[in-house]
């Protein structure tokens, strides 16, 4: 990614982060907003630190791949934050912060005493974002969330998979990720109101409300009916055909998404009867007979050659791909001018290849800055120049276990 000199901060340049969270979803919300250019010190406990980091293999080196996935542009501080003096510590921290994101059980800052009045006092400006796994009250208020049970309770793993099969989770965690995405939204929206009302908020995101919003057009569709969603495999509740297929050399995936698109798609296999078909020249006829034409379409294509279809259906204008696996679609030359492969030095890993960033900015482009940072790297850095502990004191926290 080139820019010109006068184009190097990004849209999020001056804001700074502090970022108590572990595992998936805290972790890429703060990463995102440092790709952005928030400045993000990411807060781990002494020892061990944040969990994923020892969530492997593979490694490169000894740092995961998991870890490392989630958590560039941080800088990486330990504190033991439920003793006095850490405590302290992090009372400051909090006081130099644009936003907080924390993911601890529902609380734990309480407990600590970092209350909403706490904040309002001592840090009026600050956007406090919580990430739970079924927020505050209800029924299972204050539980701990976990992407997996998530998938299963929201309702996502009883509409994936084979039609005829077991309920499927994602193939990763999905939930997780989504809510780390919402949980930024929030606290972009939060960090825009401010500008007007001068005041941080507390803004809440929980990952079971994140897996009921993932069920879009799905809850709509049950919601408007009365009928209970089902799995259609790689199909479509509401568009047909709009699925993956088997060719001579693999799979592709097509999705027709209206009727001339139909009518085309028919015409480019040469059975432009189809589209004149009663049971299929409408898509709501089309949904009500799946099966039939699901089956004319694999016997029409199962002596075609991937690529040679894929060019001749895009080039009729019918969206389709070949289904890659990771290894593909990584190595894919679009991939590769997207930018989406990224190489970054880290400390003691030395070179490391990382995912690139999905968005893009014309005045304030998003930038990797710090590969992700090995366990209490900055902590001189953050509590000597920062903060202005001395060295004595530092040496002190650190035979005290406080870092």
């Amino acid at each position: 990614m080139t820019t010109s000199p006068e184009r190097q901060e990004g849209a999020l340049a001056g804001t700074k982060v502090l970022d108590l969270t572990r595992i998936l979803a805290g972790p890429l919300c703060a990463q995102t907003l440092g790709d952005m250019g928030a400045e993000v010190i990411k807060v781990e406990p002494p020892g061990a630190g944040d969990d994923t980091r020892s969530w492997g293999p593979p490694f490169v080196g000894d740092e995961s791949a998991y870890f490392l996935g989630i958590n560039r542009n941080k800088r990486s501080i330990t504190l033991n934050m439920a003793l006095k003096p850490g405590q302290e510590i992090l009372a400051k921290l909090i006081k130099q912060c644009d936003v907080l994101v924390e993911n601890f059980k529902a609380g734990t800052l309480e407990k600590w005493g970092f209350t909403n009045a706490w904040l309002k006092e001592n840090a009026p400006r600050v956007i406090r974002c919580s990430i739970t796994g079924y927020g505050t009250d209800g029924p299972k208020g204050g539980l701990p969330g976990y992407d997996f049970i998530l998938q299963a309770e929201s309702g996502l793993m009883s509409i994936t998979g084979e039609t005829d099969g077991d309920p499927m989770k994602y193939g990763v965690a999905i939930v997780d990720i989504t809510t780390g995405l919402l949980a930024c939204n929030a606290i972009l929206a939060a960090l825009n109101a401010r500008h007007r009302t001068g005041r941080g908020q507390h803004v809440e995101v929980s990952l079971y409300e994140s897996g009921l919003f993932m069920l879009a057009n799905v809850a709509s569709n049950h919601l408007v009916s009365g009928k209970d969603a089902r799995r259609f495999g790689n199909g479509h509740p509401n568009i047909v055909p709009y699925t993956a297929y088997p060719v001579k050399d693999g799979m592709i995936a097509v999705a027709v998404g209206n009727d001339g698109q139909f009518a085309k798609f028919a015409a480019a296999l040469k059975h432009a009867e189809w589209a004149s078909d009663t049971r299929f020249h409408r898509n709501q006829d089309r949904v009500g007979n799946r099966d039939d034409i699901d089956a004319l379409i694999i016997e029409a294509l199962k002596t075609e050659d991937a690529e040679s279809l894929i060019a001749k259906l895009t080039e009729a204008g019918i969206p389709c791909g070949r289904i890659n696996s990771v290894a593909q679609a990584l190595a894919a030359p679009h991939t590769t001018a997207r930018e989406m492969v990224r190489t970054i030095k880290h400390p003691t890993a030395g070179d490391v290849k990382v995912l690139g960033m999905p968005f893009r900015f014309s005045d304030t482009p998003p930038s990797i800055r710090r590969a992700p940072p090995t366990l209490g790297q900055h902590n001189e850095q953050v509590l000597g120049d920062e903060l202005g502990l001395s060295a004595e004191h530092i040496a002190e926290l650190r035979q005290q276990k406080i870092i």
